[in-house]
């Protein structure tokens, strides 16, 4: 069995302690983690929101071994650190990256998604001051 399916089905049906980061006082540090609900920490809302969270993930592994077949071992350990190189590259923590190296590896690039419309950062609900957050990222706070 999967162990890595497994703990993400264990994540989302039992609440864990370290799920939101505790501030200097002991409580959730709201501006930097943002609100949260119990109920999105108990169970996952749909029967398939499980499948739809790790489709990335089994698309990646169905492709990787598909590849393996043909060309090797070499290609797919060579793809998966391009993207791994790939999704290191970020913007400053307060801008919200685009991952277009990571798109155009996985040939995300070309079609239009739901993600591309409805992701607008100017909507996000990731706000706030930006030398705190590059202060807190590169550890001074």
């Amino acid at each position: 069995m999967n162990t890595r399916g497994l703990r993400s089905q264990l994540k989302d049906s039992v609440p864990v302690a370290g799920l939101c980061p505790q501030g200097a006082y002991g409580v959730q540090d709201a501006l930097r983690a943002g609100f949260t609900s119990v109920k999105n920490e108990l169970l996952p809302s749909h029967a398939l929101e499980l499948s739809e969270k790790n489709f990335q993930l089994n698309q990646d592994k169905m492709n990787f071994s598909t590849l393996r077949n043909i060309q090797g071992l070499h290609a797919p350990l060579k793809l998966q650190m391009e993207y791994r190189a790939a999704r290191q590259i970020q913007r400053l923590p307060f801008l919200q990256s685009s991952n277009l190296a990571l798109d155009t590896l996985r040939g995300n690039d070309e079609g239009i998604g739901f993600e591309d419309i409805l992701n607008d950062p100017a909507q996000s609900e990731m706000m706030g001051e930006p030398h705190m957050m590059v202060e807190y990222k590169l550890g001074l706070l």
